[in-house]
């Protein structure tokens, strides 16, 4: 009788080298895959995953797994979906979450297409959460839970989802890697920083997409709510609703960005209780329960 095979998206980390191993050890035919998201200049430092060395590291995983591994170039993909709208979501004085596009769009709908051209009926990642008939759920760990990052995923995309690692706590996770035989990864250090962003200063990114001058990245204004100036910034794309980090400062209490307003270029501070609303706007809902 034939296997169910899986297409294994392979960061070069723990947490999806020991989902691999995992489904290898439950019968699975696992093909591993490593999604080249964005070109590696000399500006992205080394990090945990994205890039070469994370490559060769799911390379080798694989190879004493006994598994195939392959490369799969998705940058137009990526470039369009994800580093594209967080370009255009700073130019509109919000804060986006590329994880989350990222999840949504290349690292799941994308890396689907790519298993039925391999005749794959599932596809599986290091992710802690966990996928039951079409369900998204919580990670068993709360320490660890990514499901979050998970939100905007098609239901018929996690009707196909295997996640291996989600009902594991990430010391469990390290312990099977070591008892697995896979000390290439079993204590590589977590990535916590957006894979793309050197340095962790999105203003580098956002500097080599916008024209020169723009206004997100210009002088303007820095306002207290009542409209008085108090400051002048070098961009509102640096600022984010709720941040203190580099605000004027001489106040009683501690200040907040609470407002962002692209059509003036201006920056709105205020004390934390400015923060608070009377109402949200959501957008692109998605039930996955």
């Amino acid at each position: 009788m034939s296997r169910e095979r899986v297409l294994v998206a392979m960061s070069g980390g723990v947490d999806s080298s020991v989902a691999a191993a995992l489904l290898v050890e439950q019968g699975y035919d696992v093909i591993g895959a490593t999604m080249k998201l964005f070109c590696y200049g000399d500006e992205v430092p080394d990090r945990p995953c994205c890039s070469l060395d994370s490559i060769d590291d799911a390379r080798r995983v694989c190879e004493g797994l006994g598994v195939p591994h392959y490369v799969l170039n998705m940058e137009d993909a990526f470039g369009r979906d994800v580093l594209q709208n967080f370009v255009d979501e700073y130019a509109r004085g919000r804060t986006p979450i590329p994880c989350v596009r990222c999840n949504s769009f290349t690292k799941f709908r994308d890396l689907l297409a790519k298993a039925d051209a391999v005749d794959a009926q599932w596809i599986a990642t290091g992710h802690y959460a966990q996928a039951r008939g079409g369900e998204l759920f919580r990670g068993l760990d709360p320490a660890k839970d990514q499901s979050y990052f998970l939100w905007g995923i098609d239901r018929a995309v996690v009707s196909r989802m295997l996640l291996p690692v989600g009902a594991l706590t990430k010391a469990e996770t390290r312990a099977r890697a070591r008892a697995l035989g896979l000390h290439v990864v079993a204590d590589k250090a977590e990535s916590q920083d957006i894979c793309f962003v050197p340095g962790g200063d999105h203003t580098v990114v956002l500097a080599k997409h916008l024209a020169s001058g723009d206004a997100a990245l210009s002088r303007g204004p820095i306002l207290l709510s009542d409209g008085r100036k108090v400051g002048e910034h070098e961009g509102f794309a640096r600022f984010t609703i709720g941040q203190r980090r580099g605000l004027p400062g001489g106040y009683a209490e501690p200040m907040f960005v609470t407002a962002i307003r692209p059509a003036e270029r201006a920056v709105v501070i205020g004390p934390r209780d400015e923060l608070l609303g009377r109402g949200i706007i959501a957008r692109e809902m998605n039930w996955l329960v």
